[in-house]
């Protein structure tokens, strides 16, 4: 620990507010959605130098958020329950946190400073042990705590364009839900420091997840407002099976909620397509068009492989945007700021099974942090969209940038871009063995008997049903095990109209519809599974802490002869051992 010498930073308020506490600090980005629990303010993501500790009362430092968009639900969860941290520090831009704090504020009256500083007085927080935040002002080691109690807003100093829409809308002459939800996006701008707002033509709401009583509130008083989305607005996995949850053994304490949840958002006038891959849809944007997506493997995708336009929206703000058709232009919205900033070299003899995109994904997120990476050296592989839709759902994990490129695969990845972003990016090299580190850190446990197979996380394509029944052709589930997969409502249908989903229902494979893997516990998950497999990368890193179980990891193929054995040795796959060159 650091003496405790005063110290006074000024940095970049994003959230007005005043508190004082004792400091925790990590040099790891944090997503609080499958980080930290929303209830007790626990952080549980194992994979976190931060497991195990408390937030509440804290004062949070951490260079950002990154991975789910859902971060901004469960602070406001926290905040409503008494159980945040009582300020947040970070060393770069932090949206998805932000806007919790922007939600408790505007809906609820609470609120929690949020500061932004530079990278270097932000690495020199650490050693540190108490904090206090003023506004913009961060007094490290303070000699006297503040009183002030009154939190003072102040005008953004950034003038933001308004339309006559725009201006309506804030003097609330389309009602209550939409003068609050243009303020909202209001201070959103200011953040990002856009000077106007731009048309969206599609939400995709997030916020239907079920993450405490904070979230119900929240959708029921926009219900109370009267408000009516004016765009299309779908909406994203929700926490149960609306159509079987009852039969499947879902404790009423969390069906009951869940079921009024996502009848508030239908209200609102969003349609019930209950999907973390909305992408999947018929009513999937086109290149270039501009939209709002919130769940962040859905965000990433539309950017990075539709080509369509969205910053990785948190929790609200979709709605926000939903109820207005209007958001902040700024981000991944405008060309510049779509540019690779980080190219990463992959080795020219890779190659590998399905297992190597999430692998890599998982890889790419964590060296690009908030970078948007162009990946290099992939170009001679044949890849499907269900392989981008893992790599995508990893980087999303790990990163907090809003999109990726891979050259000569996704839409912006080609010339005459692509020969200019090579000779103006920084390179990164990756190879081999630090890929067999994170296939190492992803297949986690030492356990070699497995008792639950989960697939569909994000959810499972039709193509995906159909692979998965050709594997499963004329083998037999191991007793023990059970499998478990996850898809939307269209691709089910039309997998039982094939004949698909009988073949995957006389193997054993159980299908569960509207909700997904970071949102399932027990019963779904029996009481005796000890130990899980996946073959998502995304849920091979949250499920830990969100199931209180230990996780395998693995191709699809050996997800399914997992099944049928009952266990899965501690191997590295073929394309990653020591007998092909690092």
């Amino acid at each position: 620990m650091l003496a405790p010498t005063p110290r006074t930073i000024k940095g970049k308020c994003l959230s007005e507010g005043h508190a004082s506490g004792p400091l925790l600090y990590s040099s790891i980005p944090l997503s609080f959605w499958g980080g930290v629990d929303p209830a007790t303010g626990i952080v549980i993501d194992q994979h976190h130098p931060l497991a195990g500790s408390s937030l509440a009362g804290k004062i949070l430092a951490i260079p950002s958020g990154r991975g789910s968009c859902s971060g901004s639900g469960v602070l406001l969860e926290l905040l409503l329950n008494g159980n945040a941290p009582a300020g947040f520090i970070f060393g770069r831009e932090e949206l998805i946190l932000t806007l919790g704090g922007i939600i408790a504020t505007e809906f609820f009256d609470k609120f929690v400073p949020i500061v932004q500083i530079s990278p270097d007085d932000f690495s020199g927080l650490a050693g540190h042990a108490h904090l206090q935040i003023i506004n913009e002002i961060v007094e490290v080691n303070p000699t006297t705590l503040s009183s002030q109690t009154q939190v003072d807003e102040k005008p953004p100093s950034v003038v933001l364009n308004f339309s006559e829409l725009d201006r309506a809308m804030l003097r609330g002459d389309h009602g209550k839900a939409a003068q609050v939800a243009a303020r909202v996006i209001s201070k959103v701008a200011a953040v990002q420091g856009a000077t106007e707002l731009i048309d969206i033509t599609q939400a995709h709401i997030d916020g239907c997840i079920y993450t405490g009583p904070a979230t119900l509130l929240f959708a029921q008083r926009l219900c109370d407002w009267n408000a009516k989305v004016r765009i299309p607005a779908s909406l994203n996995s929700i926490s149960v099976d609306r159509q079987r949850w009852r039969e499947q053994g879902i404790d009423a304490a969390l069906g009951d909620p869940s079921g009024l949840l996502a009848d508030a958002y239908v209200n609102l006038g969003c349609t019930p397509t209950y999907t973390c891959a909305p992408y999947q849809l018929d009513t999937a944007p086109k290149l270039g068009e501009q939209i709002m997506w919130a769940e962040s493997n859905a965000a990433v995708y539309a950017n990075s492989v539709l080509g369509a336009r969205s910053i990785k929206c948190p929790d609200y703000l979709d709605i926000c945007v939903a109820l207005t058709g209007r958001a902040p232009n700024s981000g991944a919205h405008l060309t510049e700021h779509r540019r690779p900033q980080v190219i990463i070299d992959v080795p020219a003899d890779i190659a590998g099974d399905d297992s190597l995109f999430p692998v890599l994904g998982y890889s790419v997120g964590e060296i690009a942090a908030n970078r948007i990476p162009l990946v290099i050296g992939l170009e001679h592989l044949k890849i499907h969209n269900d392989n981008l839709k893992a790599f995508g759902a990893a980087f999303a994990t790990t990163s907090s940038a809003p999109m990726f490129h891979i050259a000569g695969i996704t839409p912006e990845a080609v010339n005459p871009a692509l020969d200019e972003w090579k000779t103006a990016t920084p390179v990164f090299k990756t190879n081999k063995a630090e890929l067999a580190d994170i296939w190492s850190r992803l297949d986690k446990a030492t356990e070699m008997k497995i008792d639950l197979i989960s697939l569909g996380n994000p959810h499972f394509s039709y193509d995906e049903m159909v692979t998965l029944a050709q594997l499963c052709e004329g083998k037999t589930k191991h007793p023990s095990v059970s499998v478990v997969m996850t898809c939307n409502r269209n691709a089910y249908a039309r997998a039982c109209k094939a004949d698909i989903m009988p073949k995957l229902e006389r193997f054993g494979v159980q299908p569960v519809t509207d909700t997904c893997w970071c949102m399932i516990g027990e019963p779904l998950i029996h009481p005796s599974v000890k130990t899980i497999m996946t073959n998502s990368a995304k849920f091979a890193h949250y499920g830990g802490g969100l199931t209180k179980r230990q996780m395998r990891f693995g191709s699809l193929a050996g997800c399914v002869e997992a099944a049928c054995v009952g266990e899965r040795p501690k191997t590295l796959p073929q394309w990653l051992s020591s007998r092909y060159p690092i």
